[in-house]
């Protein structure tokens, strides 16, 4: 097999050069104008229908057309997305997306709890006891603290995405690379759980609120140009501010204007730097993208002004944020995003990108009880993109563990496991770890290149000491929709992060009981009850 570290070199090409390529007809399409790219020039007009945007696929297919929101000009999209999620009823969410929502929902309740065991909840549990609040509206999960609702959603944001095992985004477009869209539930479900305990909320309003905010988050995410995340921005921090947003409105009984400016200030408190990513800041922008939307929902219901066309608007977050967007990717509830394409939950505790190549790597070992000490060598090849994701090549602890295809590969390969308790300091850093990183090698791979963006993509070659070599190819992991995981396994894994955080037994059947019949909570104060200390 080809030297992986050398093809990551060779391979890596600048947006310009891959533009010039894709116009030659040798490359893929990505999310560019190809001929903007090659003279320096702006993506995309962002102007309404039938007046030559960009189609946000690599091409100029002429115009990219939107549906009627009953407005003209530039105005519909962020009136689109508000109206949506001022309309849409309970009963128009399909059966299926409901079930699929509670599943994201219990998974994100078993990681919030495991959030305050980790390094950066104890250190989120001080600041939030060093304000000192006097009001106690809404529960720290984990804990036995309560606060006043933007500070719960906070803490609870982070706490979800501490071990980077929440839920993912799939991608629809072959340019939106799989896995760099957003982690949906983090923010969304935070927010809206920490305001609708502090109203008493039922059960179904909350799953309401909940499904507009993913699928308004995710939409969106599938909208802005891939430039957004390729040049550096984590959209779990800035798309998910729309989703914690739009839920919390929809919570607090909004009309269209006042979303819809709702949205405007989301857009403004939009952020988050991949550079950060293998520190406590990733699980941040989780944590500040839920607090921002209970903020911008609170002020804009007491009258703050700003712009209701924030999306599409020149100076706007699409424009300024990823240079452009898709608006046919806004099909909101047409489909769900829940269905299609899909939301993946996790299965091991590590960045998305790792899976596919994880659950292939076990399934091998177990197919033919391999032992660290027969592993020669381990090539791992995946297309361009996700090395740029996973830059922790010799990880020293293990939140650089978790963006480390050296690491999570060496732990399968040295435990045969990589869950809540190989993803420590003191196990990143042992002898046998370090010494089988040494020998996975992880780059580009031409095969996982041509089979585009929107799969993961990895294909392993494992040398044995005795002359044997086992590949193995996965497209996606175990978790996502074409290898899902059913309410009872992730049961199993609440179960596990419920009793990595030590919490008590009784308490984790009843939680699990009370989530499969999420639509039947009266009061969401019930099941807050239950995680809290």
């Amino acid at each position: 097999m080809a030297n992986y570290s050398d093809q990551v070199m060779t391979m890596k090409l600048t947006r310009r050069q891959m533009a010039r390529i894709a116009a030659l007809g040798t490359g893929a399409a990505f999310g560019t104008n190809a001929a903007a790219l090659a003279g320096g020039q702006n993506q995309a007009r962002l102007t309404p229908e039938g007046e030559g945007a960009a189609d946000g696929k690599g091409g100029t297919k002429g115009a990219v057309t939107r549906r009627s929101s009953g407005m003209t000009g530039a105005e519909g999209v962020t009136r689109e997305v508000a109206e949506f999620a001022v309309r849409t009823r309970y009963e128009d969410i399909p059966a299926n997306v409901i079930e699929l929502g509670k599943k994201s929902i219990l998974d994100a309740l078993g990681l919030a709890l495991v959030g305050p065991v980790d390094d950066s909840g104890k250190i989120v549990k001080g600041y939030l006891e060093s304000m000192k609040f006097g009001n106690n509206e809404s529960t720290v999960i984990g804990t036995s603290m309560k606060v006043p609702a933007q500070f719960a959603a906070f803490a609870n944001g982070i706490a979800i995405h501490s071990e980077d095992y929440d839920d993912t985004q799939l991608a629809v477009a072959p340019d939106r690379v799989y896995g760099l869209l957003t982690h949906p539930t983090a923010p969304c479900f935070s927010a809206a759980l920490a305001v609708a305990e502090s109203k008493g909320s039922s059960g179904h309003d909350l799953m309401l609120a909940y499904q507009v905010g993913v699928e308004v988050e995710t939409k969106i995410s599938e909208a802005i140009f891939p430039r957004h995340y390729e040049e550096g921005f984590h959209s779990t921090g800035t798309v998910g501010t729309f989703g914690s947003s739009s839920a919390v409105m929809r919570l607090n009984g909004a009309d269209e204007h006042a979303m819809a400016r709702a949205l405007g200030l989301a857009a403004s408190q939009a952020a988050g730097l991949r550079e950060n990513f293998g520190t406590m800041t990733k699980p941040f922008h989780a944590g500040r993208a839920a607090e921002s939307g209970v903020v911008a929902a609170d002020l804009v219901m007491r009258g703050w002004t700003v712009s209701e066309r924030i999306l599409e608007a020149p100076s706007g977050f699409f424009r300024a944020a990823g240079g452009g967007y898709a608006a046919s990717a806004i099909t909101l509830g047409k489909p769900w995003t829940f269905v299609s394409p899909g939301v993946s939950i996790k299965p091991f505790p590590s960045g998305s990108l790792t899976h596919p190549g994880m659950t292939e790597l076990e399934r091998i070992i177990r197919a033919n009880n391999v032992k660290p000490e027969q592993v020669e060598r381990l090539d791992v090849g995946t297309n361009q993109y996700m090395p740029t994701a996973l830059i922790h090549h010799k990880p020293t602890d293990a939140l650089q563990g978790k963006f480390s295809m050296e690491f999570c590969m060496s732990a399968l390969l040295v435990y045969g496991k990589a869950g809540l308790n190989q993803f420590r300091d003191e196990v990143v850093r042992r002898p046998e770890i370090q010494a089988m990183i040494q020998r996975v090698h992880f780059g580009v791979n031409p095969i996982a290149e041509a089979a585009g963006y929107n799969k993961m993509t990895t294909i392993l070659d494992l040398h044995l000491k005795d002359g044997r070599t086992i590949s193995g190819r996965a497209d996606f992991g175990k978790g996502s929709p074409m290898y899902p995981m059913s309410f009872d396994d992730v049961a199993a894994k609440f179960e596990d992060c419920a009793s990595f955080a030590k919490w008590p037994a009784e308490k984790i059947k009843t939680i699990i009981a009370t989530v499969r019949k999420f639509e039947e909570i009266r009061d969401v104060r019930t099941l807050a009850a239950l995680v809290r200390a």
